[in-house]
């Protein structure tokens, strides 16, 4: 009986963390607080009509948009082309500013980190190895076509995922994952969300909320 007990002790022990499945559900804590919620309407409703100048008026002079010390509007406007054509900083905002997130306290300021799967994912899971499946009843495809057979239909799973686009006019891209099951699948890449894709931090200056960060990779 100890020989067995100890048996499936080890096999436990040695099972990968994805291998059980685990779940990582939506959250939003900025609706239960009326200043934020207002403040993020109002800025999601800007950034869908490609409104600038409101958006230019809720970013922090000092923003935080790179890992090389380039920071502030000037340079983050010059990044992003915000002064030219079609931007794609207004897509990557829609995506963050759609996907919940959760408040913090640095010293006495609030916070609201956006989106949910950055600022609730697991500590224990390699940030560049895994990623949440955002959906309900997601189909993993076993090639990276639409019409390809499914292998798997996930639910908000923590998955291991690799990213890559496909060439070809209208071609979505999409991520090779594994499943909780170990079966390996194709998912439309709207649909997963690595925790070093893009988020946000937004502080309440002295009754104001603006954007402090904006930032993707660690």
């Amino acid at each position: 009986m100890c020989t067995s007990v100890a048996a499936l002790l080890a096999i436990v022990l040695i099972t990968p963390a994805i291998a059980r499945e685990r779940k990582l559900y939506p959250v939003d804590e900025g609706k239960n607080d009326t200043s934020f919620s207002v403040f993020r309407e109002r800025l999601l409703k800007a950034v869908r009509a490609r409104d600038k100048k409101y958006l230019l008026s809720t970013i922090d002079p000092q923003i935080k948009w790179s890992f090389g010390g380039d920071d502030g509007i000037r340079e983050f406007r010059r990044h992003w082309k915000l002064d030219g054509g079609d931007s794609k900083l207004w897509g990557e905002l829609i995506d963050v500013l759609s996907l919940g997130g959760t408040f913090s306290t640095s010293g006495d300021q609030k916070e609201f980190w956006a989106p949910y799967t950055f600022s609730t994912f697991p500590d224990d899971l390699d940030a560049f190895e895994y990623a949440a499946i955002v959906g309900k009843n997601v189909r993993a495809r076993a090639r990276p076509s639409g019409d390809a057979p499914v292998v798997a239909t996930l639910s908000y799973d923590l998955v291991k995922a690799g990213f890559s686009e496909n060439s070809g006019a209208g071609t979505p891209g999409w991520a090779k994952v594994t499943a909780p099951s170990g079966k390996q699948g194709y998912v439309t890449r709207k649909f997963v969300r690595s925790p070093v894709d893009y988020r946000a931090c937004f502080r309440n200056v002295k009754g104001k909320w603006l954007m402090t960060v904006f930032i993707a990779g660690d």
